[in-house]
């Protein structure tokens, strides 16, 4: 079984683990409003995202899918509405607050630091004093998922493939021992064959303890992996299901798989 990659004391949440509480959701938004200068982007958002679950935003450009992440991270600060992690409201905190609190994002387009060697930029996403003291296990962690880095951990970033990148941006991600991890548009620009091992890893990821947020263009890939999922428009969810029943969804498969 694998080792999970989180820190157990902090993930834990007695009060309500306790014999008759249901536990939080991992991550909830209620009624979330925002948006840049005067505009409202997003307008009333309400989803919910379950313990150990892998759940799909699904959107066209422009639908606010960025902007809602940008939000819950705390790099845009909410007009009105809650984000809650495992019940804690840390809308309007602060990113390194949000990211110390449980909540990690790997951001589209990877952003790596190219001139920098594979090892640095994971250790790049140990900066909160949890991550910091878990640091050198966290690695070894991240290695065993993806092989290939340690193979090739002192090389220079800009000497992977694009879907190599990509595995060091999930793996700088792991480092800062996300409760909740947040995907935006892992596939981009990937070939095929690269697509499909890196949605086999977001599912072992999964099973290292995780719960899972993930942006992705490649509708009906993410949805058979997900068990739940939100479609996004103009700033409103407009449908949500399971990842099947969305699969099934008239409007959906026209919209977004051309069916």
């Amino acid at each position: 079984m694998p080792k999970p990659i989180h820190d157990a004391a902090v993930r834990e949440a007695p009060a309500h683990d306790a014999p008759g509480h249901a536990a939080p959701p991992a991550l909830e938004i209620t009624d979330l409003w925002a948006g840049y200068g005067e505009q409202d982007v997003l307008r009333g958002i309400d989803l919910k995202l379950a313990p150990r679950s892998i759940v799909a935003l699904i959107g066209a450009n422009g639908a606010g899918k960025s902007t809602l992440l940008r939000t819950i991270s705390g790099l845009i600060r909410p007009r009105r509405g809650a984000v809650r992690l495992y019940g804690e409201d840390v809308a309007g905190l602060p990113p390194h607050r949000i990211v110390a609190r449980g909540f990690v994002q790997s951001p589209e387009g990877k952003q790596l630091f190219l001139d920098m060697s594979i090892r640095e930029n994971l250790l790049v996403g140990a900066q909160n004093r949890r991550a910091r003291e878990r640091r050198e296990e966290t690695l070894d962690e991240v290695f065993d998922l993806f092989p290939i880095l340690r193979e090739r951990q002192a090389l220079n970033a800009c000497t992977l493939s694009g879907g190599q990148q990509q595995m060091v941006a999930v793996g700088r991600a792991l480092m800062a021992l996300p409760r909740v991890l947040a995907l935006d548009e892992p596939s981009l620009g990937l070939a095929p064959i690269m697509v499909d091992r890196l949605f086999e890893s977001i599912a072992r990821i999964r099973e290292r303890d995780l719960t899972i947020l993930i942006i992705e263009q490649n509708v009906f890939q993410v949805l058979e992996m997900a068990d739940h999922g939100y479609v996004l428009e103009n700033g409103v969810v407009t449908l949500s299901g399971t990842g099947q029943e969305l699969l099934a969804d008239d409007h959906l498969r026209a919209s977004y798989l051309g069916l």
